[in-house]
């Protein structure tokens, strides 16, 4: 009886199993390219109290800061073709030739804490 039984849940179960739907895929988050942005660009992009909270918390480097964002991002800011930056891989730079909001807003999350 017991085999009977242990056999049914098995069915049961594969049945269960086989009929289920498929799970979407993951989307994998883009890669991350190290954008460096000039004062001038910062001044642009962020208020003078954040300027200076950066200068207070001594993230300037000669006048620049490094920030990380996702490659399309980076790709607009730096006027270079996402591809090209692909193709660097996760470790891509650039420099920033123009600011954005979603740049300011990778700069406020990373060294400001701010949303």
């Amino acid at each position: 009886m017991f085999k009977k039984t242990a056999l049914a849940a098995a069915l049961a179960l594969g049945s269960i199993s086989m009929t289920a739907p498929a799970t979407a895929q993951v989307q994998v988050p883009a890669g991350l390219v190290n954008v460096t942005v000039g004062n001038i660009i910062l001044q642009d992009i962020l208020t003078d109290v954040e300027i200076n909270a950066l200068n207070d918390l001594d993230v300037l480097n000669n006048n620049q800061i490094q920030v990380q964002v996702p490659i399309g991002i980076a790709a607009n800011v730096c006027n270079v073709s996402a591809a090209v930056l692909g193709a660097a891989g996760s470790g891509g730079t650039c420099e920033a030739k123009s600011g954005s909001q979603a740049l300011a807003q990778a700069i406020r999350k990373q060294y400001l804490r701010k949303k």
